[in-house]
């Protein structure tokens, strides 16, 4: 197993030094490492399933007391770790896969201006940093990666170096950086009274200093996950390319914060039951923004950006349920993560096809694209109703058990009703910009689109319209075997 995992986690960085200094074939070299990585992933979490797994090595020891003698780097690979790398490694092979033929002089939205080695650098040290964060064994590490994260969506978000890119970039790495901040004090914390880095460690703490330390990694979580406050930077990141986009959106960066989150609240310590009320006060407040800001939404992209900003705040829900008490919502908001992962990617590889045949991602210029683009209306659609949570779909599944869970504690009905208003105004919302989009006649845009997109673009739409189906098969028995 060990030779495994440390080649799944060098592998991308390899990959993507090779492709910094190749003069040229860094979509080649992209393609090969990101398939050979999610190859990988699947192997690591076949090999470990039902297991528990822990590989530590790398001492620090000018670090006081056992902190120096207890190695602090390494692996942890249970069924949560395996979930999130699954997820980011198979997103990101179908982001490399579609990136292949986005960046062309073909792409009618975007003018072509190279810049493939820097792109498909920062993407593999992208895909390198969320593997390295899910493996973790304890917050030391995660924050080390953590930050590579931060520093990774900066360069892509702003890879096409217009004043506006420019600008979402700086913005995302402020606020994230800042929220980050937090994480980085509650390591003093656990350093000074806990005497550890490990996930179990704030249940060393007295319960005062325990809750502050919890708080502190909250924030960081919430810049992360762009929830309310710190929720602005996500829609404005709409900037960057529209692969980059769906990897933001839909395995990376903004997924690292709710997997803190419920990596804390699954390391059996007692969260205190003001924290538990903050995070899920917190996440239906900021489901409730993201749903009023639908209706405001020209761009596609950034309806779908807020549309990840309310699932972020479900995960946070399922996670809150789970510290109030119900073992089946914490199995819910994880679930979660991986199928609003794989519906998510596949809307947004869509919205990037419309726009590439298009020219255009603005609601209000787009109808009839269905008779243009068969396939790429197809794929929406499925995206559409697996993300809202329509059976047999993949986030109907994770939905349920969130819902489930809320009745397991006390006034969870509100919960529920809250929940359950959220996916009927989001399915209604959805299946009306989708009739405005592909049905009808085409609109000027719309009859300028040549079809399809091409076959590397089409074929990472067929996987996720799969995936769509598909991603409850193995991540049910994943979650099943996590308990608080």
């Amino acid at each position: 197993m060990e030779p495994l995992v440390v080649t799944l986690l060098v592998l991308p960085f390899i990959g993507a030094l090779v492709c910094g200094v190749l003069p040229r074939g860094a979509k080649l070299v992209a393609a090969l490492v990101s398939a050979a990585v999610g190859g990988l992933a699947i192997g690591v979490a076949w090999g470990a399933y039902p297991g528990h797994w822990a590989i530590l090595y790398g001492r620090l020891p000018w670090l006081p007391g056992s902190l120096g003698e207890t190695p602090l780097f390494g692996f942890l690979i249970d069924p949560l770790s395996s979930l999130m790398v699954l997820l980011v490694t198979v997103v990101g092979f179908m982001v490399v896969l579609y990136s292949g033929e986005y960046l062309s002089a073909k792409n009618a939205e975007h003018a072509y201006r190279g810049g493939d080695n820097r792109y498909y650098f920062w993407l593999l040290f992208f895909l390198g940093s969320m593997v390295g964060l899910a493996f973790s064994p304890n917050l030391l590490q995660m924050f080390i990666f953590w930050e590579m994260t931060t520093l990774s969506s900066w360069a892509l978000i702003s890879h096409t170096h217009t004043n506006v890119a420019q600008r979402a970039g700086m913005k995302a790495l402020v606020l994230t950086h800042v929220g980050g901040l937090g994480f980085l004090i509650a390591l003093c914390l656990l350093f000074v009274f806990a005497g550890g880095f490990g996930f179990e460690s704030l249940g060393r703490l007295g319960a005062g200093m325990r809750g502050a330390a919890f708080i502190l990694m909250l924030v960081a979580a919430w810049a992360k996950s762009a929830q309310v406050p710190f929720h602005t930077w996500l829609p404005d990141a709409m900037e960057a390319p529209t692969p980059i986009s769906a990897y933001l959106h839909a395995a990376a960066m903004v997924k690292a914060g709710v997997y803190l989150v419920a990596r804390l609240l699954t390391s059996a310590w007692e969260v205190p039951l003001y924290a538990a009320l903050v995070v899920a006060i917190m996440a239906i407040v900021t489901i409730f923004m993201a749903i009023v800001s639908y209706f405001r939404q020209d761009d596609l992209k950034r309806l779908l950006a807020y549309s990840t900003i309310a699932h972020l705040g479900y995960v946070l829900v399922g996670c809150a349920l789970g510290a109030l008490g119900s073992r089946v919502a914490t199995q819910g908001a994880i679930l979660h993560i991986l199928c609003h992962g794989v519906a998510k990617g596949t809307l947004f590889l869509c919205v990037g096809a419309i726009a590439y045949g298009a020219g255009t991602r603005r609601i209000s210029q787009l109808s009839g694209l269905a008779s243009k683009m068969p396939l790429v209306a197809t794929a929406f659609i499925v995206g559409a109703i697996a993300v809202t949570g329509m059976p047999p779909f993949s986030t109907f599944w994770s939905k349920f058990l969130i819902f489930s869970g809320a009745l397991e504690v006390s006034n969870g009905a509100i919960v529920l009703v809250l929940l359950a208003a959220e996916s009927v105004i989001s399915f209604a919302w959805f299946m009306v910009v989708a009739q405005k989009v592909f049905l009808g006649t085409p609109s000027p845009a719309a009859a300028g689109a040549a079809g399809d997109p091409p076959p590397g673009m089409s074929m990472a739409l067929v996987i996720g319209v799969i995936l769509c189906v598909a991603a409850p098969v193995f991540g049910v028995p994943l979650v099943k075997l996590i308990t608080p």
